[in-house]
């Protein structure tokens, strides 16, 4: 499956009732592809292609271990300690990934 593709399950897997009253940027740079954004705004979501100007956090990742957190086979908060993962701006906003998308 294609960095693309990913973000496309992603975004068809959104949980919009978990997304009520929300105004998210989660920005995702994978290192051996592109960067993308998904943009949250009181329970819809749209994914760009490319870097936003003011993400709420960035996660920064390779493919293949963003791969692994979408399908459910990675924890995020493993891949996070173990040093494949890592997040810059509101980290605790990435925590919140796991109740907007449904993973796995």
């Amino acid at each position: 499956m294609s960095v693309a593709q990913v973000f496309e399950k992603l975004e068809q897997n959104f949980n919009a009732d978990a997304a009520q009253g929300l105004d998210l940027v989660f920005q995702f740079d994978i290192e051996d592809d592109s960067t993308y954004h998904l943009v949250i705004n009181d329970g819809s979501c749209k994914l760009h292609e490319g870097a936003n100007d003011d993400p709420s956090v960035t996660l920064i990742m390779n493919s293949d271990t963003l791969q692994g957190i979408v399908s459910g086979e990675t924890d995020g908060m493993q891949a996070f300690m173990a040093g494949q993962l890592r997040a810059e701006g509101d980290m605790m906003l990435a925590t919140k990934l796991g109740e907007l998308f449904n993973m796995g």
